[in-house]
């Protein structure tokens, strides 16, 4: 997805009601015991192990927000209502914006759950950013954007989960638990994600071939470098999008 809305745009939901952690709890990828300690990564999968969406967890009182890109947030909202049944959960819109930055944290600010180059948010009346880079921020330390680099077929663990904090394996069960435990202890990765170099021109969405093979797409692109989807054991010297050639760094 390439919309403008994919490209950053948030919605700030906020959970609430008796049940709103112990229902979240057996849904998504991470432990929200967490968040007494700050914010939260986490996602919400299919039984089939695949992503529905990724979102920020903060804690707002006796209630929850969730930080979840614009693109999903209608889906997202309406998949927890159905999961919700009776139970005593509201799902609410809030109407705050996020803003962003890698500077000084203005008061009330929290950081990141994903990675500590990409900064701080903060959440009221005001969104934007303080002039970062934030897909160079993203690709350099590869933290995938939703909508853009991650989508309905994405399994997190290939898109770096563990690595940017967005699962636990010692919590309970969560939907699509048994086959993101099954991919960790059970198999070896064959695909994933991983920083390219990129010469020449080509486009977010691209596919990179070598010797007329498919090897992955190419993602989110800042300047010469890129994120990309890859099958490992294809990788290799002549790999090419479109007009480009595609290399992974040493």
């Amino acid at each position: 997805m390439t919309s403008e809305k994919a490209d950053g745009a948030r919605r700030i939901l906020r959970l609430g009601g008796a049940d709103w952690r112990d229902f979240l709890q057996n849904l998504v990828t991470n432990d929200l015991g967490k968040l007494s300690k700050g914010p939260v990564y986490a996602a919400l999968l299919t039984p089939q192990g695949k992503l529905i969406a990724d979102f920020i967890l903060v804690a707002d009182g006796d209630g929850v927000l969730l930080d979840v890109a614009e693109v999903w947030a209608d889906m997202l909202k309406q998949r927890l209502t159905m999961y919700k049944l009776r139970a005593d959960v509201t799902i609410e819109e809030t109407g705050l914006s996020v803003r962003r930055g890698t500077g000084d944290a203005p008061t009330g600010a929290v950081t990141d759950p994903r990675s500590d180059a990409l900064g701080w948010r903060l959440y009221g009346p005001e969104g934007g950013d303080d002039g970062s880079d934030f897909t160079a921020l993203q690709v350099e330390n590869l933290v995938p954007e939703s909508g853009r680099d991650l989508g309905p077929d994405s399994y997190i663990l290939e898109m770096g989960f563990e690595r940017l904090n967005g699962v636990d394996f010692r919590k309970g069960c969560y939907v699509g638990q048994e086959v993101t435990a099954r991919m960790k202890h059970k198999t070896e990765l064959r695909k994933g994600l991983r920083l390219v170099h990129v010469d020449g021109d080509a486009a977010p969405g691209t596919e990179i071939l070598r010797d007329g093979k498919p090897v992955g797409t190419l993602l989110s692109r800042a300047g010469d470098r890129a994120l990309a989807y890859l099958r490992f054991d294809r990788i290799g010297d002549g790999m090419q999008a479109a007009g480009a050639t595609v290399t992974v760094p040493e």
